[in-house]
């Protein structure tokens, strides 16, 4: 879930309220893009000269003030000879100092990028840090999580009530980082120092509080695990917790909630602990083991609706079943499970163990995501129930703009990611025709690129080897293009069943399931050129094509 997919997800709980509607058509028409936006996207050698390897981020909260403080160490790995890198922290955060080795660095700052300059050429290969000084009043999310920043509220008994959201927007909307999606740091220490009687939960296991001398308290987490930027979070609230363990395919799993106080009833905790222990189970077994043993497993309560920040999951459902109690598929499937700890909870595999190198790839996160609902209830329901609801959400598709954004200026594609991704992949499954396959291919792309940093060409390339189906027009076709093709049925003066796409993918082609009225369908390979379709007693008023499933528009004269 995302800041700037306010549309989407409006089209795809059915959800209506005209201000959201424009400001999303605003936010979603915009193709203009600024030196900030490049600054931002873009890869240069001041950004790929240095391997983030460990950061130790280290802030005090003041809350009545909305105002941040602290620093952060980077610890890097040098990739190539360089003497000056860039960093990323929005400009209305000012950077107090630079130190490297104890003494101050020279800077200077371009929009929401700070370069910094060395005394001296930092050898390939060496291990550095320095350390950024910083302090402001960071970004305020009115409406998180479509907007980034953080979240300043209070709960019923009028404390603090606190949580940061930043995916798309960039994480240097509150912290100093390498603000890039293609390079995550290896391991990460968060210590955050909040007002006494306050708690801080963020990602990975608690290692250690610290009464301070002025009235805090700091918090320090331990993340072992390599984890996104805009997954890092902070959630200062007057929390509950409770734990229990879950026996997985990796061993004992440490699942924690940390609820407001004014939610610790039993029916509350029992529904957290239902949903997560399911959803668990139901995605290591399509997807493989959680990917984050060694840091646990946490639902945090927020204010804001849910975000997937990695081992402290964002929840904000209202303890309730269905997307803020809805059903997007309009089938009934989706009032059984909370929406909320299921997406969110997927996409601990697509998109923070399997991260999109470019924001313009996002669609892999949302789109397998999407998908790891229809799973969800296939593992409990059935496949036949599965494929209802994958059927149902394609109301929330606009095929408005491709779901591939552009590279290179942090800009993601169509809020078609999410509905229209899930129906292409369950497109995919149903060429494929065999389900232990199926499984084993979404097993095999959480081994092979875990933890990893992967593009459309990763994707594409693992699925159609792994498959022996070559899908490279039908991701072009669903992924790089706004509209879907069209299956063209004619009948030849021989009484012949003749088929072909439309599309305007060159040399486009794609299998689809065909059959008679009644009887079983078989898998038809047609491309752009009329085929015949051999199956005997075809005829264009008993021809049965499997429009359930595959998401295409049918011609037939």
């Amino acid at each position: 879930m995302k800041r700037t997919h306010l549309i989407a997800l409006v089209a795809y709980a059915i959800l209506t309220a005209n201000s959201e509607h424009v400001a999303a058509q605003l936010m979603k028409v915009k193709n203009e893009f600024t030196r900030a936006d490049s600054l931002r996207g873009n890869l240069t050698p001041l950004r790929t000269c240095y391997d983030i390897q460990y950061y130790n981020l280290d802030i005090k909260v003041d809350i009545d003030s909305k105002f941040i403080s602290g620093s952060n160490l980077f610890r890097f790995r040098a990739a190539e000879d360089f003497k000056r890198l860039q960093f990323d922290l929005f400009a209305d955060l000012k950077v107090n100092k630079v130190v490297y080795q104890g003494k101050d660095l020279p800077f200077t700052r371009e929009y929401n990028a700070v370069y910094v300059d060395f005394p001296k050429i930092i050898d390939k290969g060496s291990q550095e840090e320095f350390t950024v000084y910083y302090e402001g009043h960071p970004t305020e999310a009115i409406k998180a999580p479509w907007d980034g920043g953080i979240d300043w509220k209070k709960d019923s008994n009028g404390k603090a009530w606190i949580a940061t959201a930043c995916q798309g927007m960039g994480a240097s909307v509150w912290w100093p980082n390498k603000d890039h999606q293609y390079d995550e740091v290896d391991s990460m220490l968060i210590s955050v120092a909040v007002p006494k009687g306050l708690m801080n939960v963020s990602n990975g296991r608690l290692a250690k509080v610290e009464n301070l001398n002025d009235g805090y308290t700091k918090f320090h987490w331990k993340v072992v695990n390599p984890i996104n930027n805009y997954n890092v979070a902070i959630n200062i609230g007057d929390y509950v917790h409770f734990q229990e363990k879950h026996q997985g395919e990796k061993g004992p799993l440490d699942i924690d909630y940390y609820i407001l106080r004014e939610n610790n009833t039993a029916d509350k905790k029992a529904h957290l602990q239902n949903n997560a222990k399911r959803t668990i189970t139901a995605f290591e077994h399509w997807f493989g083991p959680y990917p984050f043993y060694e840091d646990g497993y946490k639902l945090v309560e927020t204010h804001h609706l849910g975000m997937e920040h990695q081992s402290a999951i964002a929840y904000g459902n209202g303890y309730q079943n269905g997307y803020l109690g809805s059903d997007a598929s309009g089938t009934g499937w989706g009032k059984k499970w909370d929406f909320i700890v299921v997406h969110e909870s997927g996409h601990e595999w697509f998109g923070n163990n399997i991260t999109a190198a470019d924001l313009a790839d996002m669609w892999i996160h949302e789109s397998f995501t999407n998908y790891s609902e229809a799973l969800f209830i296939d593992y409990f329901y059935g496949k036949e129930a599965s494929q209802a609801y994958v059927h149902g959400i394609r109301r929330g598709i606009q095929n408005d703009i491709p779901i591939q954004g552009p590279y290179h200026v942090n800009k993601e594609g169509s809020g078609d990611m999410y509905p229209k991704g899930g129906v292409m992949l369950n497109m995919i499954r149903t060429m494929i025709a065999n389900d232990d396959k199926w499984r084993k291919l979404l097993r095999g792309l959480n081994s092979k690129f875990y933890h990893q940093q992967v593009d459309y060409n990763d994707i594409v390339r693992y699925l159609s080897q792994q498959s022996g189906l070559d899908l490279s027009k039908v991701f072009e076709q669903y992924v790089q293009h706004a509209s879907i093709p069209t299956l063209e049925i004619q009948q030849d003066a021989s009484g012949a069943i003749l088929g072909r796409w439309i599309s305007e993918v060159k040399g486009f082609h794609m299998p689809i399931h065909i059959g008679i009225k009644g009887k079983n369908r078989q898998l038809v390979h047609l491309d752009q050129h009329f085929r015949a379709i051999k199956i005997p007693g075809l005829n264009k008023e008993n021809i049965d094509i499997d429009t359930f499933n595959y998401y295409v528009g049918v011609l037939s004269e």
